[in-house]
């Protein structure tokens, strides 16, 4: 069981890897605004991917899909799309209360309701075994993660700020701001719902003659495919009006193709492995395996962070916050891989 359950988090740790590190070609990405990118990578990485990748490794998907009933679908269709509203009101609640708070307050709160709920309504029995005992354990240590690193970010903001001539003015209050923040971390934990609430599709799948981690994929492709809808939606309205659809056809096209081909294979890298990796650790593995997710995530975007300068400019003070942050998400990791043994 050991064995099988440490390959399981192994997968997910990589996974982490890949989704704590997918915006990172953001910054190489020049002559697109946002709008022409985030449609770009969402395009790819929610529809074009995820359909070329499960054509190929799940076998019967057309008689799948066409023979299950509506019921075993709607959870990954509707819970999926609503997790696609999630992703755009992102970039609004980073617009209003900057990044630093905007992430703790999503990243914390999507943790917290993707890992709980889906034990709750599907293994409650779980929460009084050593695994139910270490999820409950980590996830007050991730929040507490989240407001570390949430003070130390908006620290790095002020200071940071003093160093500009010409502060920004907020697009909005900070009261409305927040609460896009706090609407947005509790619709991004849909899209693990949209997973975790798709047992019997998946079942289905395997039925069928998939592979159990392969099967996975054929849930997935119903929750991105939903939740580049409302993705589509936005970012066409901000071509409209910011007038931005000739960047498509800027010089730099080549190399910002080519940046959002690399966010899409890191992001969809990510989701696909956390949903292997979840079939190691059996009725668990939606609860305990997103935690671990989110905790490998939050890690490596903030050491990519460190290392990469965007701390620069910042007081020992400072520093020291993020680095308990760090500490703290290290300690959930280990408390989730403690679980795992017994």
């Amino acid at each position: 069981m050991s064995k099988v359950f440490f390959i399981g988090m192994s997968i997910i740790f990589i996974s982490g890897l890949f989704n704590g590190s997918f915006a990172w070609p953001m910054k190489y990405a020049r002559g697109w605004k946002w709008e022409n990118l985030w449609l770009f990578f969402t395009f790819l990485a929610l529809v074009v991917l995820p359909l070329a990748l499960t054509i190929t490794f799940v076998p019967h998907l057309r008689e799948l899909y066409a023979t299950a009933p509506l019921k075993e679908l709607l959870p990954a269709l509707i819970f999926g799309f609503l997790w696609g509203i999630a992703q755009a009101t992102f970039g609004i609640g980073i617009d209003a209360v900057g990044m630093a708070l905007a992430i703790a307050v999503v990243v914390g709160l999507t943790g917290f309701l993707g890992s709980l709920i889906p034990m709750l309504v599907l293994n409650p029995e779980e929460l009084f075994h050593p695994r139910g005992v270490a999820l409950m354990i980590c996830l007050p240590i991730l929040i507490l993660a989240m407001v570390l690193y949430g003070m130390a970010g908006l620290r790095r903001e002020k200071e940071q700020a003093s160093q500009n001539d010409q502060p920004t003015k907020p697009k909005m209050s900070f009261a409305a701001g927040l609460g896009i923040c706090v609407f947005t971390g509790v619709f991004g934990a849909l899209l693990n719902f949209g997973f975790a609430f798709s047992g019997p599709l998946q079942a289905r799948c395997v039925q069928l003659g998939a592979k159990p981690v392969f099967a996975t994929w054929a849930v997935w492709l119903l929750v991105l495919t939903a939740g580049f809808i409302p993705n589509l939606l936005y970012c066409g309205y901000l071509l409209f009006r910011n007038h931005t659809w000739s960047s498509f056809a800027s010089q730099g096209w080549p190399k910002a193709t080519a940046m959002g081909g690399a966010m899409a294979i890191l992001w969809l890298g990510g989701v696909l492995g956390y949903g292997m990796g979840s079939t190691f650790f059996g009725g668990s593995g939606t609860s305990f395996g997103f935690a671990f997710l989110i905790a490998s995530t939050v890690l490596v975007s903030n050491l990519l962070g460190l290392f990469s300068g965007e701390w620069t400019g910042t007081t020992p003070r400072t520093r020291h916050l993020l680095m308990s942050a760090v500490v703290s998400v290290v300690l959930a990791m280990v408390v989730l891989s403690l679980g795992g043994m017994f």
